[in-house]
């Protein structure tokens, strides 16, 4: 049996312009960071010549051309095992379509397992690689390349996305006294709404891809904020990092309709009159998680409680994709 797991994250900067529609002609720019909140992939051989998976759904099928799910499918079609009786369950802290980058977690982690099972030793920058040619290449979703990355390297990190397709990985230089601070200052409130990214996504993608000189400028911004949100953390000044995590989201709003809703924003605008000196939801927007910075937790806590927002703690995570178990 092998256990792998990847790590969610949470996007400090930059988020959208990860694309390969915006970094192709403009380079791209993220700052990510790793929680640890995690999806596990446990693969086992079993005696009947069968696939058995397991995931919101279960799947038993003969061959991986019937695999219905498509992760899961070009997985095992790019890294080929030799077993023809596997039995491949997932789990995860934290339930999809909240915003956290569970899909690339999932691909990045169910990598690493194939790999192990094969006895081969693949670099986080392949394995993260590997991920963003299944989501991306082979199955055209129009998502970007954070997620991958991220689950695979862990920590707080910089990605510059180059207009060759090569991905820089930078570790954020930040002292343990303002990494300690930031850790103790985020709060994670779940919202209630779920939702795929791929909508959202898919019309940033193809207003980028036509020209869209409004959708680039935002993108241009979107990057910027960025930059400023690493020179922030850097030099240890966490208002300031608040202060554009706010900005951030009040202009990341209008990159869709479908970006928030009213009952977000009166959450949000709640958040605001209780402590947090800026916020944002995580990922494409339309739902997931509220992260939140506050100096005030004790209040801030209360208020979003009261108005029946669930928190989620958390710590981030150093380590990225790990094997748990091999037996």
């Amino acid at each position: 049996m092998i256990i792998a797991r990847a790590p969610l994250r949470i996007s400090l900067g930059g988020g959208g312009t990860d694309l390969p529609s915006y970094y192709r002609d403009h380079g791209g720019f993220v700052l990510s960071a790793a929680i640890d909140k995690y999806v596990y992939i446990t693969l086992h051989e079993t005696f009947q010549q069968e696939f058995l998976i397991k995931y919101s759904s279960t799947e038993i099928v003969q061959a991986i051309e019937q695999i219905k799910h498509p992760i899961i499918r070009e997985a095992l079609r790019l890294v080929p095992v030799a077993a023809p009786h596997l039995e491949i369950v997932s789990m995860s802290d934290i339930p999809a379509g909240t915003g956290l980058g569970s899909s690339g977690s999932f691909t990045v982690a169910l990598l690493r397992a194939l790999h192990t099972m094969n006895k081969e030793f693949v670099p986080r920058q392949v394995l993260a690689e590997q991920a963003c040619r299944i989501e991306i290449e082979l199955l055209g979703e129009p998502v970007g390349k954070q997620d991958q990355y991220i689950a695979s390297f862990g920590g707080i990190t910089a990605f510059d996305f180059l207009p060759s397709g090569e991905v820089n990985v930078n570790p954020l230089g930040v002292s343990s006294e303002t990494l300690y601070n930031l850790e103790d200052n985020l709060l994670l409130f779940f919202t209630g709404f779920t939702r795929s990214a791929s909508a959202i996504l898919a019309e940033q993608d193809q207003r980028t891809k036509g020209g869209d000189a409004g959708m680039i400028d935002h993108l241009h911004q979107i990057k910027q904020f960025g930059h400023e949100s690493k020179t922030a953390l850097e030099t240890g000044d966490l208002r300031r990092f608040a202060a554009i995590m706010h900005e951030h989201w009040q202009i990341k709003k209008y990159r869709s309709k479908n970006m928030s809703n009213s009952s977000i924003d009166q959450f949000y605008e709640l958040a605001r009159d209780h402590g947090a000196l800026g916020g944002k939801l995580i990922g494409a927007g339309g739902g997931g998680f509220l992260m939140l910075y506050s100096e005030d937790k004790t209040r801030l806590r209360h208020a979003l409680r009261e108005a029946g927002l669930r928190e989620v703690r958390m710590h981030f995570d150093f380590e990225g994709t790990t094997l748990m178990a091999r037996s």
